[in-house]
Order: structure tokens, then sequence, then C-alpha cells
């Protein structure tokens, strides 16, 4: 079913030429409703879907590890909504969060003013924008992630521009993101042009496509081996992956952007990854928020 999903992605760009202004974001919206039921069908048992969880889930795991019965917006906590285990350590951790310091670091940030008397502010008004990155930016014709759209801010007000994975970027982003979470508001990621649906499908094409010496794809693990355990580890859904960053990952002993965390993700696949504001990565993330339109922001967030 979600094979199909990639086997039509070469007729999108022409056919949505031909779609209303009102219908730019109509395969998007299949590809994301396939996506969910896919996702529920697949928890809805896992005992007697042990086939789409073979071959590293044990028996007794499938029974008394992988929960059943989740529904969509569930999913917004990575491997944790199914992982039994891990999630009594993850609400442990959540009590005394290690991120909480950077929140605050992103807040001066926010405010600090730059050798021109401007500030972040200036450039971001309203701090509660999470969920509307990336976005297609119809005047230039291309996909504008938050790090490019900060980096930009900065660079225009005369000052060095940010590490796109790390340091200051990731501390304001957590502001941005925990800002968001506070207004309780949702991912809400646009497709509203023949230019914005054309770059949808360029980074839907990434996500699905087998590359690299090891001739993996996103999909491999994160929708077909979603909650398939590699060595100590389950895999996570796609459904709700852009909603939690930035995240502190225990392995990095700190806080990173979700360029950072996707960079990592595609070298384990045995690929090059795409520079963090590339077209290709831009794209490819434009395609993963999308999937999680309508979830709750939560980040920032913690992971393995």
């Amino acid at each position: 079913m979600l094979l199909k999903i990639v086997k039509a992605s070469a007729f999108v760009a022409l056919a949505a030429c031909t779609l209303s202004a009102n219908s730019f974001n109509a395969q998007a919206e299949k590809d994301k409703t396939e996506l969910i039921k896919y996702f529920e069908a697949k928890f809805a048992d896992p005992e007697k879907n042990a086939a789409t969880f073979f071959p590293y889930s044990t028996e007794d795991e499938l029974k008394n590890n992988i929960k059943k019965d989740i529904k969509h917006m569930d999913f917004g906590i990575g491997n944790y909504a199914f992982n039994r285990a891990g999630i009594a350590t993850y609400e442990e951790i959540k009590e005394m969060p290690p991120y909480e310091d950077a929140i605050d670091a992103g807040a001066a940030l926010y405010e600090k003013k730059f050798a021109n008397g401007n500030s972040l502010a200036i450039c971001f008004p309203d701090p509660t924008i999470g969920g509307d990155y990336p976005m297609f930016d119809e005047s230039r014709k291309e996909v504008v992630s938050l790090t490019q759209a900060v980096n930009e801010c900065i660079t225009s007000n005369g000052e060095k521009k940010w590490n796109e994975k790390k340091g200051d970027m990731a501390k304001f982003q957590a502001f941005i993101a925990n800002s968001t979470k506070e207004a309780e508001k949702k991912v809400n990621v646009k497709i509203e042009s023949a230019e914005a649906a054309a770059a949808y499908e360029r980074g839907k094409e990434f996500y699905y496509t087998q590359r690299g010496y090891l001739n993996l794809s996103c999909a491999t693990c994160h929708v077909q081996g979603a909650a398939q355990r590699v060595r100590n580890e389950s895999l996570s859904q796609l459904l709700g992956h852009t909603t939690h960053f930035p995240v502190y990952r225990l392995k990095w002993q700190g806080l990173g952007t979700l360029e950072r965390r996707m960079e990592g993700c595609v070298k384990d696949q045995g690929q090059n990854p795409p520079k963090p504001s590339s077209k290709t990565m831009k794209e490819l993330l434009y395609f993963m928020a999308y999937m999680s339109n309508g979830m709750a922001v939560d980040g920032p967030d913690i992971r393995k």
C-alpha cells in the first residue's frame, strides 16, 4: 500500500499543475491518511500482526512490551508510544528534564540585542510558530526551514550565523518549540501551490528511496520497520517524528536540531547525508513534517 505512494511520485508534479487552488495538498492528505491507517492497523494487535514485526521481535516482546490499540495522536512521542519498558524511564527523566536550562537560554537569545540594536524578536515577533516550519516560501519558490530562517535573520542583521545542528541554534529552537507547546499549537505545514506540491513529492521520494551501500531507505526503518528491535532499540515511526524537536539525546549529552538527527540517520543507512540547509534536506523535512500535520508540538524532548 505505502510502496504504491512512491511509484506514483513521478506523475504528481505534472498532475499538480491541473489542481485547483484548494487541492494542491490532496495527494499529501491521501498519503497522511494512509500512513495513519497503516500504523493504527499495525499496532491494533501486535501479537496477531507478528509478521509485520518480523524478524527481531519475540513472542514475549509482542505480548508484554509492545502496546496495542494505539491511535493517531498517541504516536507523537516516538517509540515511547508503544514501548512499555521505555516509557517508564522516559517519564522518570521528564520529571526533571535536562533541557530546561536550554529553554531559558533560548529565551535570552530571543531578546538579546545584535550590534545594530535589533534582535531575533524582530524576525519572529510571535515565537509560537514551531509547528509552521518547514514552510514553502511562495515568493522564493523554495522550502525554508526554521534553521534557515533563524540564520537568515542573524546574518541580515550583520551577525555570524549559528551552527545548524547544535549550540545556540538548538537552544533557540527549544524556546520556540516550548512556546508553541505552551500555546497548545499543532503542526501546521501547508501546501498551497504546484511548486510546493512538487517539493513535497521530492521529499517523499527521498524518504522512500533505497540507496547507499546498505540499500536502505528512511522508510525501511521507520515505516515498514517501526517497532522492530535493532540490538536494544525499538525503531520509531514516521508518524509524529517532527513534533518534538529539538531533542536532548543521551548519546549526544546535549540538545540537537532535527537536521542533526536526520544527518546521523541517513549516515546509518550507508549514505552520504544532505547538508542541513540543502534543498534535499529541507524538502525531506517538509515531507516528514506534513505527515505530522495536526499533531501537537511537543518539543523539546528526550531521546536515547
